[in-house]
Order: C-alpha cells, then sequence, then structure tokens
C-alpha cells in the first residue's frame, strides 16, 4: 500500500510538472529570488571622511580623526528597520583606504583610531545589530585605495583580494557583494600625493574576485555596473525606467572592448534590455540626503519623495538600496530616523489591506484548475494564474462586490519563468462602462501603479495584451494610499 501512495504522488507531481508552463528567457537563481523579497535595503557611509565633512576622502586623514562620540549601532538598525529596510550593506572600506576592521592587510584601519580604545570591530557591530534585529547583511569594500602606497601596482591585487576574503569569512552570510567603478585618480599612495591609473578592464581580475565571493558566500548577490547577479540601475537618483525589464545583457560602450564596473551600457541601463542574455535586476540607489557621507547643512529626503521613489523602484521590479550617513556621533540624525520612520509607516499602513482580497475572480483562459484565476488573490507568491501555451492575450476581472476606493494597483508575475508580459491595459467599471485608468507595457516582480486620482468601482479589469509566450500572473493587490 505504501508503494502505491508513493507511486500515486510520483505520478501527481510528474503531472503538475509537465502541465506548468515552460520558463521563458533568463530567470531568476534562487539567491536573486531572495534579493527580489527584500526590496529595501541600505548603504552606511561612516569613514574618517564624515569627519573631515568631506564627500569622498582623499586618504590623508590621520586614523585617529576617526572618533565618534558615541556610536550605536543599534539605533542606526532600528531606524532603518522602522523605515521598512530588511537589509543593510556596510561600507566597509570606502575610497579613502580606511578599513572599518582589524584587517591585517593595512596599517591603515580602524585599530589605530581611538575607536574603543584600538580594540573596535565597526563591522563586527554592525553586522550583529543588524542580525539580532531581523535584517540581512552585505559588505562594501572599495577596490580603489587613495591611502596605499602600492595601489596602481601589480602587488595591491593579493591586499584587495585578501580584504574581500577576511570580510566574506568573518561575519555570517552576506546577501550582498556590493562593488562600483572606482578605477583610480589622485589620492594619497603613501605619500606620493599624485594620479594614478589604472586598466579597469583587467586590473581587478574582475572573474578570479568575483570568484572569491562565489566560493566564500555562494547566496550572496554580486551587485555592480554589470552584474553579476545585480545591476546598477545608472543612475543615483532612485529609480528604475517606466518600462523595466529584468534582463540584461553587459555591453561595452562606444570605443570599448570589454564591459566592466565603471565602463559599461549605462544608456540601457534603467529599463534593461528586453530578452537579455542575463536575469540581472536593477538596483536603484539613492542616498537618504542628498549626500552619502553626513553633512550639518543637508537635510534628509521627506517620506513622501520617499515613497515616490518607493513606487519608481520597488514598484518597477528594481531594488530601492538607501543611502545611510551616520554624524560624528556615530548615530542616525532625528531628522533622518524621524524621515524613514514616516516613510515606513506610508508603505506599511498603504500595503496593510487588499482591498481585493475576498472578491470574484474570473479569466478568458485557465490552464487548468491548478493555475486558477483565483490564485492572484491568494497572498502566495508560489501560486499564480496562467493561460494555455497558444494564449498569449487574456483577462481577468475581479468583482469587488461592492465598490472600493483605490489609487494603487499592484501586479506581480510569476519571475520563477520569466518575465513574460509586454503589454496590458487596466479598466474599472463606472455608470455600466469600462473606462481604462491605465495602459502599460513591463511587470515583472512587481509593478506598483499610483493612479492620477483615486478611483472608485465594484469592477477592475486586467487586459494582458501582448506577450511572447503563455501568461502568468502571481498576484493583484488594489490599495489606497495611506495620508
Amino acid at each position: 500500500m505504501k508503494s502505491f501512495f508513493i507511486l500515486l504522488l510520483f505520478l501527481s507531481c510528474n503531472v503538475l510538472a509537465q502541465n506548468a508552463p515552460e520558463p521563458y528567457g533568463a530567470v531568476p537563481s534562487k539567491r536573486q529570488l531572495a534579493w527580489h523579497d527584500i526590496e529595501v535595503y541600505g548603504l552606511i557611509h561612516f569613514t574618517p571622511t564624515t569627519f573631515e565633512n568631506k564627500e569622498w576622502g582623499f586618504g590623508d586623514a590621520d586614523p585617529k580623526t576617526f572618533n565618534p562620540s558615541d556610536f550605536n549601532a543599534t539605533q542606526i538598525i532600528q531606524a532603518a528597520k522602522a523605515g521598512g529596510l530588511k537589509g543593510i550593506i556596510l561600507v566597509a572600506k570606502h575610497h579613502d583606504g580606511f578599513a572599518l576592521w582589524p584587517t591585517k592587510t593595512t596599517e591603515y584601519n580602524i585599530s589605530k583610531s581611538p575607536f574603543r580604545n584600538g580594540k573596535g570591530n565597526l563591522v563586527k557591530e554592525v553586522e550583529s545589530a543588524a542580525r539580532k534585529n531581523g535584517l540581512k547583511f552585505g559588505v562594501y569594500c572599495s577596490p580603489w585605495d587613495r591611502n596605499s602606497a602600492l595601489y596602481g601596482t601589480d602587488k595591491y591585487l593579493a591586499i584587495y583580494q585578501a580584504q574581500l576574503t577576511e570580510l566574506y569569512s568573518d561575519y555570517g552570510p552576506l546577501f550582498m557583494s556590493w562593488h562600483d567603478g572606482a578605477n583610480g585618480g589622485d589620492g594619497y599612495y603613501g605619500g606620493a600625493r599624485e594620479k594614478r591609473s589604472i586598466d579597469n578592464t583587467t586590473y581587478y581580475d574582475w572573474n578570479n574576485t568575483w570568484g572569491i565571493t562565489r566560493k566564500l558566500q555562494p547566496t550572496a548577490n554580486i551587485f555592480s555596473d554589470i552584474g553579476l547577479d545585480i545591476r546598477w540601475v545608472g543612475n543615483e537618483d532612485g529609480h528604475a525606467a517606466e518600462t523595466s525589464w529584468a534582463t540584461f545583457t553587459p555591453m561595452a560602450p562606444d570605443g570599448k572592448n570589454v564591459a566592466v564596473p565603471g565602463q559599461a551600457n549605462y544608456p540601457q541601463s534603467p529599463a534593461g534590455i528586453r530578452n537579455g542574455k542575463f536575469w540581472m535586476p536593477a538596483e536603484c540607489d539613492v542616498p537618504l540626503r542628498k549626500g552619502w557621507f553626513y553633512h550639518p547643512t543637508e537635510k534628509p529626503k521627506t517620506p513622501e519623495v520617499l515613497f515616490d521613489l518607493y513606487l519608481k523602484s520597488v514598484g518597477r521590479g528594481a531594488g530601492l538600496d538607501l543611502g545611510l550617513a551616520p554624524d560624528t556621533r556615530g548615530q542616525l540624525h532625528d531628522d533622518d530616523v524621524k524621515a524613514l520612520t514616516e516613510f515606513g509607516n506610508i508603505v506599511k499602513h498603504t500595503f496593510a489591506n487588499n482591498l481585493a482580497k475576498g472578491a470574484q475572480i474570473t479569466a478568458s483562459n485557465v490552464r487548468s484548475n491548478i493555475f486558477a484565476a483565483k490564485n492572484v488573490l491568494d497572498g502566495k507568491k508560489e501560486s499564480y494564474w496562467a493561460t494555455q501555451d497558444n494564449t498569449h492575450k487574456a483577462n481577468i476581472e475581479i468583482d469587488l462586490k461592492t465598490e472600493k476606493t483605490f489609487d494603487i494597483i499592484s501586479l506581480q508575475e510569476y519571475i520563477p519563468l520569466g518575465q513574460r508580459i509586454e503589454a496590458y491595459t487596466i479598466e474599472v467599471l463606472q455608470d455600466k462602462h469600462w473606462n481604462k485608468v491605465f495602459d502599460g507595457t513591463s511587470i515583472g516582480a512587481k509593478r506598483l501603479i499610483q493612479l492620477d486620482q483615486p478611483v472608485k468601482t465594484n469592477k477592475v479589469r486586467i487586459n494582458i495584451t501582448k506577450s511572447p509566450v503563455c501568461i502568468t500572473l502571481s498576484e493583484i493587490g488594489l490599495y489606497k494610499k495611506a495620508i
């Protein structure tokens, strides 16, 4: 009897697998799917540069400059959490070359500062606070080092790779291995005080350098201009393009031969590339204030501005990476805490109640009962509505039973099978007529549509008008923005 049930289970699973749609194009890895779930995270800049009131450190600051009066990692992390952030990336070493952990690779590190009487490890404190409060942790270690006398020589790469090895070995599992295109320039360089240039196509040996991440941190997503997992959106304004594809093919810019961080096809970065070779969604990085480092004359962005950026980043299938800048105390300013908290409350309260929950839902085409239209309202990402293979256009109608007022519509594709939908319209029933309220293109992991004004209706219809293959939709939501 036991063997019979095992056979029945095998056959059922086999039928389900055969009945599921085939993937389309590039699809996300397990670590990329986990990244999509995080949605909003932070990037902390805090080095001697903070105490110099500069935006970039030259590399010549005395280590004793780094002397926060009351560093409090928990205060920073809890403020981030109040803002809805689910992860923190710490700049463990910026371009000034000052390491925030007691590294063996350079004397220019936190052990030479007064912080914790020379016994401190700021990377460990932030990592511990993040994990204690339920946030993921990641690191950025700049490849450029304006302090090192060896930068620009063939001896520096081993130092940089050793720094990455320390960071990726001693601080638990990381969700991000963050990189940028810092490719040399003027600096202190051990007292030389000169400009040094490098060939960024070869100097950092990215294939082997990123191999350190893959070996030591297999769950970490590698971020840079060219991925490998997450691409830079191409601006520091915090938003992706209106039409946003999660697929991308890194290419060298005009006149160059190799695509590397700091030298890539930026014009295509905000929108991505339809049918690109890789699943490589965008990160939209933007400082909470004007600059990445704390400056007393600056103010944080308002909660309304942050919510608008949320809609234009997370709401376009990307991630939002907010730059957090502790002040000279080593804490976030009260203004920053207030802005984060109010932003977090807007997001939390806006999306707390899906007005479509409990509605009656029908579709013009359904693949099978397993992929029924009702799946889009069950609150589960792993279930989805799908059409038959030869059906590339279909509509789904939501009967709310009573009139509801909303101004934000949320759509999510089942991205483990790729990004499929290329065009759609949304209509609402008013005065017995269907009125179009939105005309869209991409959906992907999440599409948040804020209408020009709230609409009141008891029926909503979503018409998928263009898809190269059969359609999948995982979730639909109707929301009213919290005031």
